[in-house]
């Protein structure tokens, strides 16, 4: 494919690392001053989440909570750009849709994610391995791969530090080729799960992700990935943009406005 020049565009190396190692990193995407205003979403969307009894719709969004003794345990945000718009903005921002655009092969898109995550210190959050198309394809004629290399790339935009302690995002080189992988649903939030790697990955190299505040990751729906529970001081919130081949998704997502339909500056 050729790659025209623009000044979000990806060059050809990290196009062929995405596809062969499954992810890039975009270092410094986003400034101090969007960093700030996305933090303030994050509060507002926390300081909302703390009066609801659990997991349920509210302002444009799907709040997925647990409850432990009197607090709330803030697993995701669904769909945060319905209830906190400035995060929608972020979502259609160039700098995201341009290398996702180069990456899926379509100027279009679909917009399937925008979800805040938040890990603070104590809550125990833990997404164990998987890969992403387990929450794309959930069968039944929900997915489709259009365009032959997975049609759908995630974004992860560091909204603080991600350091070794408080979660980082970790993932398996070349796992991106391997295609889907059962990784049990049973175990899927065990802490342990680290340690049950299937034997399709047995001897794989687990690389550990630091990031600072606008760095971004892009990886793809195959890639394996994990992040465990936070054992510092510090947040470790990030925000997730998911974007998909039009025509490749067959599902409903929660959240007013989801699922929309984007169309990066960029000629494919």
């Amino acid at each position: 494919m050729e790659i025209k020049p623009h000044k979000h565009a990806l060059t050809e190396n990290e196009f062929f690392e995405f596809f062969d190692k499954g992810w890039i990193v975009k270092r410094a995407l986003f400034n101090t001053d969007e960093i700030e205003k996305i933090r303030d979403c994050f509060e507002a969307l926390e300081t909302q989440a703390a009066d609801l009894s659990g997991t349920q719709d509210f302002g444009g969004a799907r709040f997925v909570l647990d409850r432990r003794d009197d607090e709330t345990i803030i697993k995701r945000v669904v769909w945060a750009g319905g209830n906190q718009s400035y995060l929608l903005k972020i979502g259609e921002d160039e700098r995201l849709t341009i290398p996702c655009a180069i990456l899926l092969r379509s100027s279009e898109m679909d917009q399937l994610l925008s979800q805040a995550h938040f890990k603070r210190r104590g809550d125990g959050v833990v997404f164990g391995w998987h890969q992403d198309i387990r929450h794309r394809d959930k069968g039944n004629g929900t997915w489709e791969d259009i365009n032959g290399l997975g049609s759908y790339v995630q974004t992860l935009l560091a909204v603080d530090e991600m350091t070794p302690d408080n979660g980082p995002l970790k993932f398996i080189p070349g796992s991106s080729r391997w295609g889907p992988v059962d990784f049990g649903e049973h175990d899927y939030d065990n802490q342990d799960y680290e340690h049950k790697i299937p034997p399709e990955f047995i001897g794989a190299k687990v690389i550990t992700l630091t990031a600072d505040p606008g760095d971004t990751i892009f990886f793809g729906p195959y890639t394996a990935h994990a992040s465990f529970a936070n054992n510092s001081s510090d947040y470790r919130r990030v925000l997730i943009n998911g974007y998909a081949h039009p025509g490749a998704n067959h599902r409903v997502y929660p959240g007013e406005g989801s699922g929309r339909r984007l169309k990066a500056d960029y000629e494919i």
